[in-house]
């Protein structure tokens, strides 16, 4: 596969599951378990969603509809790679390594005592962009050393329009890196859609004006993700330098559960990306090629419900958190608003 940089869209599943394209090389135990990761997103998204309405766990951020961009821009890197996200790639993060006692801890308002950083994740970020400074300066520090990973950030099409990603791509590009920026351009910045936060057609164009190699990608199906990130991260280690790969898919849920999307997405649009589902797609895929039953996709369902289930108790034994620390971690000298805030919460426990 070659490198673009225009709106030419790779596929290899369309999306009634068809073979469209060249299927990259994988085994037969990879395919499920790219299915498997797919299917625990799902379960961990919807779950989380219901545990927030239910008051037993805080604000998340759904992954629903994203599922394959998600595992995809996560499952072919090392353990000795980078990956840095924003809010929408908690499921990336359990791909790269970061248990899912960690993310739990992190949605339900815990600090963490024992982050792991051994998966080599950064703690994911909230504000816009962030993250994107992160990974060149990882990557800086890879070409440096003469190591060969690669950093891979993850952002939202929304934080495209931030300064740092413009300053970051261009420094990616000028000392070429080792560096993937993958865009989930999953149509919505909160609830501004993509025509009204650009005039480009689609987010890869912005790649060419850094003359940064690019890829639009079918978001939805997680082969054609697999290949674009084989195609990218082995230009990087090559020493190629780095590669923007926008992931177009589509957010099935809210924004966050603090979000009512009913108020600005067309009914429509759901039904048309519903026809777009990344598991449908792919378990058909999987069944034609008799890797996969009903029956075993049924226990699959099961074991993965029972697995998120087990964590949410482990979870929920846990002591209560201890408010004070939110506090006494921002500041070493708080000024007195933040003391008289800090007094009030702790007289209402």
């Amino acid at each position: 596969m070659s490198l673009i940089a225009d709106d030419t869209l790779y596929q290899v599943l369309s999306p009634t599951g068809e073979v469209v394209g060249s299927v990259p090389a994988i085994a037969p135990a990879g395919h499920l378990n790219l299915y498997r990761w797919m299917v625990f997103g799902r379960v961990f998204s919807d779950r989380m969603t219901a545990l927030q309405r239910q008051g037993r766990m805080g604000t998340f951020a759904e992954v629903k509809g994203q599922e394959a961009a998600c595992v995809g821009l996560a499952a072919r890197l090392t353990e000795e790679d980078w990956l840095m996200g924003s809010y929408r790639e908690s499921l990336a993060y359990m791909v790269k390594g970061v248990p899912l006692a960690a993310q739990l801890k992190h949605w339900g308002g815990y600090i963490p005592d024992n982050y792991p950083f051994e998966a080599r994740c950064l703690p994911f970020q909230i504000v816009l962009a962030t993250q994107v400074l992160h990974a060149v300066g990882i990557a800086h520090a890879i070409k440096y050393k003469g190591e060969p990973h690669v950093a891979v950030v993850g952002i939202g099409d929304g934080a495209t329009s931030e300064g740092d990603f413009n300053e970051a791509l261009n420094a990616a590009a000028v000392f070429e890196l080792p560096v993937i920026f993958v865009v989930q351009n999953n149509g919505w910045a909160i609830s501004v859609p993509r025509h009204a936060q650009t005039r480009v057609d689609s987010f890869v164009r912005r790649a060419a004006g850094f003359a940064v190699p690019g890829l639009r990608v079918d978001g939805n199906d997680i082969l054609a993700m697999i290949g674009a990130m084989d195609t990218a991260l082995d230009r990087a280690r090559s020493g190629g330098g780095p590669t923007l790969i926008e992931a177009e898919t589509y957010r099935m849920g809210a924004h966050t559960t603090a979000d009512d999307p009913t108020r600005y997405r067309p009914p429509e649009d759901l039904e048309l990306w519903g026809r777009r589902d990344p598991i449908i797609r792919y378990r058909k895929f999987l069944m034609d090629r008799q890797l996969l039953t009903d029956l075993e996709d049924e226990q699959l369902q099961d074991d993965v419900t029972a697995e998120f289930e087990a964590a949410v108790a482990e979870f929920e034994a846990l002591p209560p958190q201890d408010v004070a620390q939110h506090f006494d971690l921002i500041l070493g000298n708080p000024p007195p608003q933040l003391a008289r805030q800090k007094a009030q919460i702790l007289n209402e426990q």
